[in-house]
């Protein structure tokens, strides 16, 4: 049991999901979260807890190595969710997720032998594995798969993942990485797929769907995933990979169809769209190893219920999305919180 976390990326997606499961599920910890605010780490997302006796907020670049070791003497575990995330961007400008994802992961892992961390928990992907076949539906991702990674995006992620593989196995830092499929629930930023369609069809827009839609990922609610953490966390075995999913698999198409139809649209609200460059066909995640070990099982991702209470969530919350994507995210952060948020505005294509 570890009673002072420090949290990277904490005010991203599933990065402020972890840090309120945390709080509600363990009340003898106390969780620090640095967060650099980029465009996607929004403080709104943790405003519920922001005043919590057992919380507090840094904003700092997990690359500035003094600063991660002054945060860190005061912590017995990190988890690693700060990150670049998105394979479309990573496409437009792979610098960025080098920077973060390679170079901000050594610092934070240094940082982490330096001070003598009890754990380490380094928040993966799926995609370093590459892609399955659509026409062998029983192949499933396990920890013992070839790392083949096939966007910036991915390659970036396994250059992170051998990274912590090298210091437990040359500095004897207790760490484990997990790898879990696509997740989805509230606050997800509105460049991924399910917000970006849902917020899309409620302002009466078309959603772009790649190629054929055909693609198919493996879907886990975003408080499945964080339960998967926390277990991984506080049981987990010292250098050990863990798969999270939640054998819910979807093909893109099939989850475009289901969204009309929660919406109340139809087909002519689809605009197909040139495919990705390199886009992976499936993944899909074979969760037995945590299931086996760990005791757990993904609880709240079976569809329809969840993707329906998703879809209510950003029906419900227009005022959180319509600022990002109307590219008022800077004005708002400013405005609500001084100069310690000052976010870039979302700039490029949707």
């Amino acid at each position: 049991m570890f009673s002072r976390v420090l949290v990277t990326g904490g005010c991203g997606f599933i990065g402020s999901n972890f840090v309120r499961f945390v709080l509600n599920a363990r009340p003898d910890v106390t969780v620090t979260n640095v967060d650099v605010l980029s465009y996607s780490g929004n403080l709104e997302n943790l405003r519920d807890v922001e005043d919590h006796p057992r919380y507090s907020f840094v904003r700092a670049d997990i690359c500035e190595a003094a600063r991660m070791r002054e945060l860190m003497h005061d912590v017995d575990a990190v988890v690693h969710f700060a990150a670049e995330s998105h394979v479309d961007r990573s496409i437009l400008d792979t610098s960025p997720f080098i920077r973060t994802n390679v170079l901000g992961t050594q610092t934070l892992l240094d940082a982490a032998v330096a001070c003598k961390v009890d754990r380490f928990l380094h928040v993966s992907t799926d995609e370093v594995y590459g892609s399955l076949p659509l026409d062998k539906a029983d192949m499933r991702f396990t920890e013992e798969s070839a790392i083949r990674p096939n966007s910036p995006y991915a390659a970036s992620k396994a250059a992170s993942d051998m990274l912590v593989r090298a210091a437990h196995h040359t500095f004897g830092l207790n760490t484990s990485i997990t790898r879990c499929s696509n997740n989805f629930g509230p606050h997800q930023f509105p460049e991924k797929v399910i917000p970006l369609f849902v917020t899309n069809l409620v302002e009466g827009k078309k959603v772009p769907l790649y190629g054929d839609g055909l693609n198919v990922r493996d879907w886990i609610h975003v408080e499945d995933h964080c339960e998967a953490l926390l277990a991984v966390l506080e049981r987990g075995r010292a250098g050990s990979v863990y798969n999270i999913g939640a054998d819910n698999e979807r093909s893109n198409l099939e989850l475009t169809h289901a969204l009309l139809t929660i919406l109340g649209k139809g087909p002519e609200f689809i605009r197909h769209v040139e495919d990705r460059l390199g886009h992976d066909r499936r993944y899909a995640i074979d969760s037995s190893k945590i299931q086996n070990e760990l005791g757990w099982t993904a609880t709240r991702s079976q569809w329809p219920d969840a993707l329906v209470s998703t879809v209510d969530w950003y029906v419900k919350n227009p005022d959180w999305w319509r600022r990002i994507k109307n590219g008022e995210y800077r004005y708002f952060h400013e405005k609500m919180y001084g100069n310690r948020a000052n976010a870039s505005p979302v700039t490029g294509k949707a």
